[in-house]
């Protein structure tokens, strides 16, 4: 038999994502017990267990950016977009011509080949490593879920040799190498609209978009007044905003209650008329806010209220209504 197994540097390598600078990586993944149906690819480290092959029996074998591996006896292996059955295979007829029974098994000690960038509005993003199939919500758990800053959209970014985006809606980007899809947070956390709810691919990237264009705002004599985001939603009600805000003081004027609400490309705004203390006796119907929208609460006394945090663009309503009602 040859001499022993040759060691073999691992390294880590940047992975390029998709038309987006390269994200910062996190630690490698360890493979979960059962590696059945898991695809090989360069930078994996594998474990072989060969019995009467000590020569290449219990050491970590790095594939190669070439998806190759060395190994005493047989020499390069092909490993890269094989299974890991699809190898074990391979191993045993190589080594039949120096062992009568080889009986040879491969386990993924660390998987590297097939990262997924999660970036934007989660709680810990980065590159995870797909161990097995994966939807975009389990995908988007194993990066800790939306933050608290998300805003009410997400998109998928897939190249085009993994296959085009199994959506509708997905498109294709002016460089014909992508597929590109845009999709509703809440429906894939809520699981309203399961097709969404895509497999995702090695060398996907998943951007979940921040709130800045996502917020509601609430003034005037309440206990909380402030910004609020939507939280992944494309609404909010009156209530749901009102309870952010702790609720009324005691001087507050419920009933002379408005929305100011900016109007797209347009310097005019629209006032809506909210009887809070009709919708709080559950005599009217509560009502949607939208991102971007102000509710006012107008007050009894004399007291000032701080609206700076409000788009400059309504500034000026919202302190109208606030003091004129």
């Amino acid at each position: 038999m040859t001499s022993a197994l040759k060691k073999t540097r691992a390294g880590f390598f940047i992975v390029l994502l998709a038309a987006v600078c390269a994200a910062a990586q996190q630690p490698t993944g360890t493979a979960a017990q059962s590696d059945s149906g898991y695809v090989l690819g360069p930078d994996d480290q594998i474990v072989i267990r060969a019995i009467d092959a000590p020569e290449i029996s219990d050491k970590p074998v790095l594939i190669g950016t070439n998806g190759n591996i060395t190994l005493p006896l047989i020499g390069r292996v092909k490993a890269g977009g094989l299974t890991v059955e699809q190898l074990e295979t391979e191993l045993n007829t190589r080594l039949k011509e120096y062992v009568r029974d080889p009986q040879v098994s491969v386990t993924v000690a660390e998987s590297r080949s097939h990262p997924v960038s999660v970036f934007g509005a989660v709680s810990k993003p980065g590159v995870v490593q797909l161990q097995g199939r994966k939807t975009l919500y389990e995908v988007l758990s194993m990066a800790g879920g939306p933050s608290e800053t998300a805003g009410s959209s997400l998109t998928v970014t897939r190249r085009r040799e993994n296959g085009d985006i199994p959506l509708a809606g997905a498109m294709i980007d002016p460089t014909g190498q992508f597929s590109v899809a845009e999709l509703k947070v809440q429906e894939i956390l809520e699981g309203k609209n399961p097709a969404a709810n895509i497999e995702i691919k090695p060398h996907d990237v998943i951007s979940v978009s921040e709130a800045s264009s996502s917020m509601i705002y609430v003034v005037g004599d309440v206990k909380r007044a402030g910004a609020f985001t939507l939280g992944g939603r494309q609404s909010l009600s009156v209530l749901n905003a009102l309870s952010m805000a702790g609720g009324l003081e005691r001087t507050a004027k419920p009933a002379k209650a408005r929305i100011v609400r900016s109007a797209p490309g347009e310097l005019k705004h629209q006032e809506i008329a909210v009887n809070l203390k009709q919708i709080l006796a559950g005599k009217a119907e509560d009502i949607r806010m939208r991102p971007q929208d102000v509710l006012v609460v107008p007050s009894s006394g004399s007291k000032t209220f701080a609206t700076w945090f409000v788009p400059s663009t309504v500034g000026a309503a919202v302190s109208s209504a606030i003091y004129h009602y």
